[in-house]
């Protein structure tokens, strides 16, 4: 299914609401903080909790880069438990050269 039918497809049924994945480490609770990717465990929750009224989720790969592999890990997981038929949007926002650029691209579209 494209982004665009995923798209229309909520829609139809009354879905409008896109949820913000800009998890922030320093403003989660405190008892999901210790666990193993507490990033994950946080949108995990957000997730359970709006996937019957979301038409998308928008991710913000900041707050994930900056946490290295685990980062990438608890991205990795979260977009992995993302209901198929909701539309997820990468925001990974990059401004460099062609080439650089290109391999942003790459990585976002390919790889996440």
């Amino acid at each position: 299914m494209t982004a665009l039918e995923k798209l229309n497809n909520n829609n139809s049924k009354g879905k409008f609401i896109c949820v913000g994945l800009d998890t922030d480490i320093k403003k989660i609770p405190e008892h999901l903080r210790s666990l193993t990717l507490p990033l994950y465990e946080f949108n995990r929750e957000i997730i359970a909790h709006t996937s019957d009224s979301a038409a998308a989720y928008k991710i913000n790969f900041a707050f994930y880069e900056n946490s290295g592999a685990d980062g990438f890990e608890a991205l990795k997981k979260t977009i992995e438990i993302i209901p198929e038929d909701i539309l997820i949007i990468g925001d990974a926002k990059r401004g460099d050269i062609g080439n650089t650029a290109r391999m942003y691209a790459d990585s976002i579209f390919n790889y996440f």
